[in-house]
């Protein structure tokens, strides 16, 4: 096993201390923000060292590289995007902190997810369909390291699949900017200009997003281990269970238990070290 240490700022004293307890035989930099420390073992003191010092570490089996994947599984908002698309919206109408406490409270798992889409597209209904482009225009942005890791992930020949509770109307237009291979997301009705504050069809639940990636995954005849899936939320858990590899990207507690690693201070593209011991 190789531990793997990521952050904006690593310290040698913190990254010696890691390879005194971790009984690493090497520390080799990788890049600016990340170090590989090789033959390393989980030991006590590990986890504690590194959340104080803000750094984000995994152990990633010798041999893993990042050709054997074939299938990277992403969610939108707050993974790929730095925001959450229907806070956003509600930006636009003044009632944002109350759209965004139910967000929330449903990305920790607190709410059955349809029922806060429910309650947070009612509070929407009326609003100019323009909202969303504006929204798209003004306010998407990628999140740290979203392009570097996309950009990798094509040159190893893995394809994409983003799939969200959010916006089709967002995911079809970062489907074509970020050449993804796959998305699927909710659609949202829209008669006469204006948001009726439902979507068309079945809303895209935890348990859609699962059945999204295992339909895809059949299409493309590859194994539960050759599958990477990222997100945030409560609703991302039961599609990262069908993963080989499952990263909490900047989660809330929840997910962080129950993924294979966590990422809370480095940027996205952290993940591909994470999913190579090889670099």
């Amino acid at each position: 096993m190789h531990l793997v240490i990521q952050g904006a700022d690593i310290e040698t004293r913190d990254l010696k201390a890691l390879a005194k307890l971790s009984g690493a035989s090497a520390i080799d930099r990788l890049s600016d923000s990340a170090f590989r420390l090789s033959n390393a073992q989980p030991a006590s003191g590990i986890a504690e060292l590194c959340d104080n010092a803000r750094l984000d570490h995994g152990f990633v089996p010798e041999g893993r590289r990042l050709v054997d994947f074939k299938l990277l599984v992403m969610d939108m908002d707050s993974t790929l995007i730095t925001m959450e698309t229907i806070d956003e919206l509600a930006d636009m109408v003044g009632i944002k902190a109350e759209v965004a406490k139910i967000t929330e409270s449903a990305m920790r798992g607190e709410i059955e997810y349809d029922e806060s889409l429910r309650r947070r597209l009612a509070l929407l209904k009326g609003l100019d369909a323009s909202a969303l482009q504006s929204v798209y225009d003004e306010r998407l942005r990628f999140s740290p390291g979203a392009e570097r890791m996309l950009e990798q992930v094509r040159a190893a020949g893995i394809r994409t699949l983003l799939v969200s509770g959010g916006f089709s109307y967002m995911t079809d237009r970062l489907k074509t900017r970020a050449r993804l291979d796959y998305t699927h997301s909710n659609m949202l009705e829209i008669i006469n200009g204006k948001l009726t504050g439902k979507v068309i069809g079945d809303i895209v639940n935890a348990d859609m997003k699962r059945r999204t990636l295992l339909r895809v995954a059949t299409e493309l005849g590859i194994s539960r281990t050759q599958i990477a899936g990222v997100g945030d939320g409560a609703n991302d858990l039961k599609f990262m269970a069908e993963c080989g590899v499952s990263v909490a990207y900047r989660a809330k507690p929840v997910v962080r238990e129950k993924t294979t690693y966590a990422i809370n201070h480095a940027g996205l593209d952290a993940m591909l070290y994470l999913l190579s011991a090889e670099q």
